[in-house]
């Protein structure tokens, strides 16, 4: 038929600027050369229709001299008429009602216009919706019929005819309603997908907020401890005059590790605010208390090849609890996701001066069937990593000791 099928729709699920450009109007919003390449290729399409039509106007004025539907007087003006009529379709997407009312009263006298006139109607229906649209689409088929009335086609029979001049405006109409309706499909599923994009990162940084603020819950006791130790020797100082130098450097010291430890503590909780007191949350288990979680997972079940390369270096406490709680997740979704898999745990310190955990599992033969779960805790994890400013790394990889397994390694900065 000849007619374009460059996007089309203004339905409720169509976007803005693309409504614009397809109904010439600058968008609102985008990049200055997104709009100008849309322009261009829509004006090249309309030069394109504008070109097929005036050819289809000539074709069709000649077949009907041929007939005798209208004289060789006839047929300059018709031509004429039907290229004046052409031009039309370079505003059909501004103004679709107002070229498809505007046409059709040309098809009384002649069909010279008719392929421009469906490529108005299929731009209509591509835009618009309504009553006007049942109104513009019934007075093109009267037009039609009408036209077949006033100069019938010796050839064919009057009711071939209309038959024929409905069906062939009736496929025009079915083609654009399907054009649309997919595009309205393609930009609705495109507007559930930024919806969802933005539900997941609304929710991560939900999940972020509630583990910043779950830390903050657990440093409150630890910091607390801290500042008690300092007030503590601090007082012993002011009550013991008579303390030797030795032992009054020495309960200076601990005054300054204690506040030097409060300060740390202190640094990841500053700018978060609790959501309630009295909770009774105590600080989470640390470095030294990984014998126990991994005997608890053995006992659970957990396959654990445990490698403790630390050989009891002394760490901070919140540097403890984060590894404590990385080896804690992994030992977790291993039980959960890989149960029976063997699971093999790496607590070292790297040649740059960084802590590196790593709990790795190959992957298991049968999926584990109806394990919940949706990565929160991944998402938790990947926050206090980063609080104490260190990376967090986690997925499927092949590695030459374990084979293809979900890994998931942590690297933290030594304390100094």
């Amino acid at each position: 038929m000849g007619v374009e099928s460059a996007p089309s729709t203004d339905g409720p699920a169509s976007g803005g600027g693309e409504t614009a450009e397809r109904e010439g109007r600058p968008a609102a919003g985008g990049g200055w050369r997104r709009r100008l390449e849309a322009a261009v290729r829509y004006r090249a399409v309309d030069v394109a229709a504008i070109l097929i039509s005036w050819f289809f106007a000539l074709v069709l004025v000649g077949e009907a001299e041929s007939i005798g539907r209208i004289g060789s007087d006839d047929v300059l003006p018709m031509v004429i008429v039907g290229w004046v009529t052409s031009l039309a379709i370079w505003w059909r997407r501004s103004h679709p009602v107002a070229t498809a009312v505007l046409i059709a009263p040309v098809g009384l006298v002649t069909d010279a216009s008719a392929y421009a006139g469906l490529v108005i109607v299929y731009t209509l229906v591509t835009l618009r919706r309504g009553r006007a649209v049942g109104y513009v689409l019934a007075l093109h088929l009267l037009i039609g019929f009408g036209y077949s009335w006033l100069r019938p086609d010796p050839s064919l029979p009057p009711v071939v005819e209309l038959m024929l001049s409905g069906v062939l405006l009736g496929a025009t109409v079915a083609i654009a309603v399907a054009v649309r309706s997919r595009r309205e499909l393609v930009e609705s599923l495109r507007e559930r997908t930024v919806r969802a994009e933005e539900a997941a990162q609304l929710r991560a940084e939900r999940l972020r907020a509630l583990e910043r603020e779950r830390i903050a819950r657990e440093m409150h006791d630890a910091l607390a401890h801290r500042i008690s130790m300092v007030s503590l020797h601090a007082g012993a100082l002011q009550v013991r005059p008579d303390l030797s130098p030795e032992e009054v450097a020495k309960a200076a010291g601990t005054i300054r590790d204690s506040a030097h430890h409060a300060l740390e503590d202190l640094r990841e909780i500053l700018g978060v605010l609790r959501a309630g007191p009295g909770d009774g949350l105590r600080p989470q288990p640390d470095l030294g208390h990984l014998g126990d979680l991994v005997a608890e997972a053995q006992q659970a079940g957990v396959r654990v090849e445990a490698h403790n390369l630390l050989d009891g270096e002394p760490v901070g406490p919140s540097l403890g609890r984060t590894v404590y709680r990385v080896v804690q997740e992994g030992l977790t979704n291993a039980g959960k996701h890989a149960p029976g898999v063997p699971v093999r745990l790496l607590v070292e310190r790297t040649a740059k001066g960084e802590l590196h955990v790593e709990v790795a599992n190959a992957l298991p033969g049968t999926p584990a069937a109806g394990v919940p779960g949706a990565g929160a805790g991944l998402v938790g994890l990947a926050e206090r990593v980063e609080l104490l400013g260190g990376r967090l790394r986690h997925g499927v990889r092949a590695d030459p000791r374990t084979g293809l397994g979900f890994h998931l390694e942590a690297w933290l900065p030594w304390p100094s």
